[in-house]
């Protein structure tokens, strides 16, 4: 089998960068990895968003890695993104660990890490951020931007602020804004970070990181990614150690299976930049942002590109068992948008891996976005 290799790329700007909330980064580096070739009239090129624990590195593979990027059976030759048609590009969102500007970057006023010094962020600046990169790459159109979860809002976001680029949008397992439930588990995880003695008020960069609170804010974001029919096949009520030295030790499969995953977050991911996604998540809101209600840098812009969204199309697809982003969010998407004239689809898979399947169900959601591309 051939094995495809990409390395990330950092573009560096100096150029200030105004954000939404009235701050201003004095300079940016964007992490970003492409697959296939930007066609000689640059009209192939789709933009991938990642979800709130990805990266820029989405298909293919490290030199020396044995694993492929999250996404990569849905990119590459054949695929759903099929690279020998399309140019891919996915970018590391603002405010991430994994190359692009954010709370461990270091702050050039201080020549130390930004910590909670760095600003406020939204959505819109994650795409606007992205913006930047397609003009430094001398890419004005997109075939689409396609995302799940926090990478569907990202989707929604740029497709209304720069619907003049984009021929369409792939939306999956995602919503319009955060239910009070939503927010909740995200500020208990918050919390879990917080009341780590060593995150110290985020200033932790020259010391042990606050491990065991992002440890427990991984274990709550990663049971709700589950649903309910899938743990208890899974696990179910097996235990893994029968005679543990302490009683409250984990002893059943699904306590060592989550005490797996927060530690293996906790080697590849920031505290801090946990805290600020998620802020962002949570006070993402759509409808206010493109309807102008709310206080947004971009409220004209968003208002004067409702007219360009006339005759585009979009792809909304949720999951049955997907109860963090449950289908009802799916088909708010839908109205909201086929409300503006835009030629939106729906589809509601069968699967029993609850949110996380938009990673893991890719053969049907290959199908659908295949037929999706081939119809734009």
């Amino acid at each position: 089998m051939h094995v495809h290799l990409v390395e990330t790329h950092i573009l560096h700007s100096d150029r200030p960068f105004k954000l939404e909330s009235g701050d201003t980064l004095p300079c940016l580096d964007i992490a970003y990895e492409t697959y296939g070739n930007l066609s000689p009239k640059g009209d192939n090129a789709i933009l991938i968003e990642h979800a709130l624990s990805g990266d820029a590195h989405a298909a293919f593979y490290h030199a020396g890695d044995k694993k492929p990027g999250w996404w990569d059976p849905m990119i590459g030759p054949g695929k759903a993104f099929d690279t020998n048609k399309y140019f891919v590009i996915c970018t590391n969102v603002l405010g991430g660990c994994k190359g692009t500007t954010g709370p461990a970057s270091l702050n050039p006023a201080t020549g130390i890490p930004y910590g909670l010094a760095f600003p406020p962020i939204s959505i819109r600046d994650m795409v606007d951020v992205q913006r930047t990169l397609l003009t430094q790459l001398g890419i004005d159109k997109l075939q689409t931007i396609a995302g799940g979860s926090m990478g569907g809002m990202q989707t929604l976001q740029f497709f209304c602020d720069y619907s003049r680029m984009a021929a369409s949008f792939i939306c999956i397992a995602s919503a319009l804004k955060h239910s009070a439930q939503q927010i909740a588990f995200h500020e208990v995880g918050r919390r879990a970070i917080m009341a780590d003695p060593r995150w110290n008020e985020g200033r932790y960069y020259n010391d042990i990181p606050p491990e065991a609170g992002l440890s427990v804010a991984r274990m709550i974001g990663h049971i709700t990614y589950l649903s309910e029919k899938l743990m208890q096949e899974k696990f179910g009520r097996a235990r893994k150690t029968r005679h543990a030295p302490n009683i409250f030790r984990p002893s059943f499969e699904i306590e060592h299976y989550l005490d797996y995953q927060g530690i293996a977050f906790v080697r590849r991911f920031d505290a801090n930049s946990y805290l600020y996604i998620t802020n962002a998540i949570d006070n993402f809101d759509l409808i206010t942002s493109v309807s102008g209600t709310g206080r947004t840098r971009g409220e004209g812009r968003a208002r004067g590109e409702i007219e360009e969204m006339r005759s585009k199309k979009g792809l909304v697809i949720t999951f049955t068992s997907d109860w963090l982003y449950p289908p009802s969010q799916g088909r708010e998407i839908v109205k909201f948008f086929s409300a503006l004239n835009v030629r939106t689809s729906y589809t509601e898979i069968a699967s029993e891996h609850g949110h996380d399947s938009f990673l893991t169900n890719t053969s049907t959601q290959s199908e659908l976005i295949k037929g999706f591309l081939d119809s734009l």
